[in-house]
């Protein structure tokens, strides 16, 4: 009869040697999955508290650059400068530009949009039906009269119709019809619709909105570009170095702003963004408005 036990004994330490490795199998997968889990949430709680960071960045940025425009009414306010600073352990670089220094795809003649095609590389033919397309679209039809217009983006199977009222954000650029797209994407950092002027000031804007200009040569283009940095803001002293009267020419800022905020996280990443803020007028309660925002700029 003992051997009968011994089978029975051998047959319960199998039993219990096969059920420990399956708890062990089990408790290896429970690990990998635990592992798995915390290092997944482990990044997700990383790229949440970088996004916080982020926000906290752009919004002190906001605010000091906002701080440095908001002068007494007796002091010119800057077109234009940069800053730095340290929070925690980031550190932020802001430049601000008034956005005096863009074309105003709502506000400018015919003649300077064309003007900047025809800079940017267009025929300047093709450029002028270019800026018709572009007037067009912000423009109220003809009362009473045929919507040719509305005929042409039909005609050529768009689903849509011009808006016939201002444009909303340059980047409405993109639904014009017959714009080549490279001359959009060429054109969209030179073009506003937040500075609240058909003119430019010249002595921020970049060449080419310069020579988007009425009857602006390259000779005068050049030979302003060689002086304006020690002009002083006198529109009569600039005009005359863009060589006398010059219509869309113009010193004076505007209340709108564009904002570019690099920072450098406590990580070591970096992110870039760029924004648009409206200086308030008296007696309003914020001191700024955000007209537009736009993160992971390169």
């Amino acid at each position: 009869m003992a051997p009968a036990v011994e089978d029975t004994d051998r047959s319960r330490d199998g039993f219990v040697l096969v059920a420990a490795l399956w708890l062990l199998a089990a408790l290896t997968v429970l690990v990998t999955a635990a592992s798995l889990y915390l290092g997944q949430s482990y990044k997700t709680l990383g790229a949440f508290d970088a996004a916080l960071e982020v926000e906290m960045l752009k919004t002190a940025g906001a605010e000091l650059a906002a701080y440095q425009l908001s002068t007494p009414a007796t002091v010119r306010r800057p077109t234009r400068g940069h800053f730095g600073f340290r929070l925690a352990k980031s550190s932020v670089t802001v430049e601000y530009l008034s956005e005096a220094a863009r074309i105003n795809l709502n506000m400018a003649p015919r003649i300077m949009i064309a003007g900047l095609f025809a800079s940017l590389g267009a025929d300047p033919d093709a450029a002028a039906g270019f800026a018709d397309r572009v007037v067009a679209w912000r423009s109220d039809p003809k009362p009473d009269a045929q919507d040719e217009e509305g005929g042409l983006y039909r005609s050529a199977g768009l689903t849509y119709l011009p808006r016939r009222a201002p444009f909303s954000s340059a980047e409405e650029l993109w639904l014009v019809l017959g714009l080549p797209a490279t001359l959009v994407e060429r054109s969209l950092p030179f073009l506003t619709v937040y500075s609240g002027i058909a003119e430019i000031n010249v002595l921020d804007a970049p060449p080419q909105v310069i020579a988007a200009l009425p009857d602006m040569t390259d000779a005068r283009l050049d030979a302003f570009l060689s002086s304006r940095e020690q002009l002083p803001p006198d529109p009569d002293l600039v005009l005359g170095a863009l060589g006398g009267k010059q219509p869309g020419a113009t010193v004076r800022g505007s209340d709108a702003y564009r904002l570019r905020i690099h920072m450098v996280l406590t990580s070591g990443r970096q992110r870039t963004s760029e924004g648009v803020i409206m200086m308030s007028g008296p007696g309003e309660s914020e001191a700024y408005r955000i007209l537009s925002w736009q993160d992971g700029i390169e």
